[in-house]
């Protein structure tokens, strides 16, 4: 059965930094294109940042020169670096697999002081 299990979120200060990460579970890994979106309550869910099976990385403009995308093949893991939050970026991450019905339960961000 397939599975994403998003870990590391938790309450930090503004300017503060988070490494999420995404372990997946029966996929062939490197055959996929792995994806984190947020979403905060009574809002649409929103594309943080996106990491092609070759590496290549893509960025909301709202996170750009802040979060950075990797993929660790060996243990078929994605991770999200995020370096100086601000109370903007708190809501749930989610990890999702593009073109699939495929999403993680999400981990919870907050940033606050």
């Amino acid at each position: 059965q397939v599975r994403l299990v998003e870990a590391g979120g938790d309450l930090v200060q503004p300017g503060g930094s988070l490494n999420l990460s995404c372990a997946t579970y029966k996929i062939f890994f490197d055959g996929f294109a792995v994806a984190w979106y947020r979403q905060v309550p009574g809002q649409a869910r929103e594309f943080v940042a996106r990491i092609g099976r070759l590496g290549g990385a893509d960025y909301a403009d709202s996170v750009k020169g802040r979060f950075t995308i990797l993929r660790d093949s060996a243990k078929k893991t994605v991770y999200l670096q995020m370096n100086n939050l601000n109370p903007a970026d708190t809501a749930v991450y989610y990890c999702h697999l593009p073109d699939t019905s495929y999403w993680g339960p999400g981990t919870q961000v907050t940033v606050s002081s």
